[in-house]
C-alpha cells in the first residue's frame, strides 16, 4: 500500500512540474495593465515561434536572418511611417537605441505587448494589422538593428 501511495504522490508530483514548465506568462496591457486577449489577434498567428514566446517571453526569431528581413519588410509598411525608416524615430519614438519611453521594452515581453496592446499617444493597439507571428518578425528586426548599449538590452539575457 504504502508503494502505491508513493507512487501516486511521485505521479502526481511529476504531472504538476510539467504544467508549471508549459504555463504560459501573462503579457499585460502597458497602460490598464489587464491582461491581454489574444482571442481578438488578427488570425494565423498562432505559430510554434508564437507559443513558445507565450511560454518563455523570448523572441525565437532574435538572430533569424531570414525572419529578420520578413521583420524588416513587415517594419516598412506596417511602422515606418511612425518611427522612421530607419526606426530613427519620426511622430513616434526611436525603435533603435536605447531609450525607451516604456522601460520594459527593453524585454521582448515588454516590446511584444506595447505593439499587440497599444500605448499612450498615437500608438494604438496592432492586433488587428499584424498577427502576432508578424509582430515576433517586426520585433526581431528591431532587435537586429539595434544601436544602443548591449548592457541595457534585456533580451540579450
Amino acid at each position: 500500500m504504502k508503494k502505491k501511495q508513493l507512487g501516486l504522490i511521485i505521479a502526481l508530483t511529476l504531472s504538476l512540474a510539467s504544467m508549471t514548465a508549459t504555463a504560459e506568462l501573462t503579457f499585460r496591457n502597458v497602460i490598464t495593465g489587464q491582461p491581454l486577449d489574444f482571442s481578438v489577434a488578427k488570425k494565423g498567428g498562432d505559430t510554434e515561434a508564437f507559443k513558445q514566446f507565450k511560454e518563455t517571453g523570448k523572441n525565437p526569431y532574435n538572430g533569424n536572418a531570414e525572419v529578420v528581413q520578413k521583420g524588416h519588410d513587415l517594419y516598412m509598411t506596417a511602422c515606418s511611417g511612425c518611427h522612421g525608416h530607419e526606426a530613427e524615430g519620426k511622430l513616434g519614438p526611436g525603435l533603435a537605441d536605447d531609450y525607451w519611453t516604456y522601460p520594459a521594452n527593453a524585454t521582448d515581453q515588454g516590446l511584444f505587448e506595447v505593439l499587440f496592446g497599444g500605448a499612450n499617444g498615437m500608438m494604438g493597439p496592432q492586433y488587428n494589422n499584424l498577427t502576432t507571428d508578424e509582430m515576433l518578425q517586426i520585433m526581431a528586426h528591431l532587435r537586429d538593428i539595434y544601436k544602443g548599449n548591449p548592457k541595457k538590452a534585456k533580451w540579450l539575457k
